[in-house]
């Protein structure tokens, strides 16, 4: 894994969630390559284990089956079998849980706004294992990230399904430039603060 730079406060904010005594259900959202899956990498390194599943990015001919089978793929590299139940989110979600029943673990749902964007009972069936199989095993964290952030206000923020389910709500901002100046290593590069400047405005 890359050097992990800045995002103390962030990191620190998330950290509490390991004293908690019960399972926390997490939303991390902001806009594209803000940094929230490597701040969740990075996060992951508190936990006994981490499973990591993301969304396919949408094209036209995308649709719930595609989604669905990515994720299937995704789940047997993370567990080396196959769910027995592959049609349905709900079951999918179930054998996850499954999965997660025991110990410090750390379960993301990278890009849930494509992941679930094509089916409308997905965050019901997310909200249903949520209540039925992943929140019995106090240890768990469950992040739901995803960069299209009015959608995730819409549907999960302020949905009734999902009312006062959530432990925390992460909204990831720019990197003040302190921290990114620690991108490049004293050592090795003698650029100059304006140069400095000039990259950054164009990345």
């Amino acid at each position: 894994m890359t050097k992990f730079i800045g995002r103390k406060d962030e990191l620190l904010t998330l950290k509490t969630l390991l004293t908690k005594k019960a399972a926390s259900l997490i939303v991390v959202k902001g806009r594209r390559r803000i940094g929230k899956s490597r701040l969740l990498e990075q996060f992951s390194e508190s936990f006994q284990k981490s499973y990591i599943f993301s969304g396919l990015p949408p094209v036209e001919a995308s649709d719930r089956q595609s989604q669905q089978q990515e994720f299937v793929k995704q789940y047997e590299r993370n567990f080396g079998k196959i769910p027995q139940k592959r049609e349905d989110w709900g079951d999918l979600f179930w054998q996850l849980a499954e999965q997660t029943q025991r110990g410090k673990i750390l379960v993301v749902l990278d890009e849930i706004t494509w992941m679930g964007s094509k089916d409308p009972d997905f965050l019901g069936k997310l909200k249903n294992a949520w209540d039925l199989y992943f929140k019995k095993n106090d240890q768990l964290v469950l992040a739901l990230c995803g960069s299209i952030s009015s959608w995730i206000e819409k549907n999960i923020l302020s949905s009734t399904g999902f009312l006062g389910r959530e432990s925390l709500v992460l909204t990831l901002e720019e990197m003040p430039l302190c921290d990114c100046v620690e991108f490049w290593d004293i050592e090795k590069y003698r650029t100059s603060v304006s140069e400095k400047l000039k990259l950054l405005a164009i990345t």
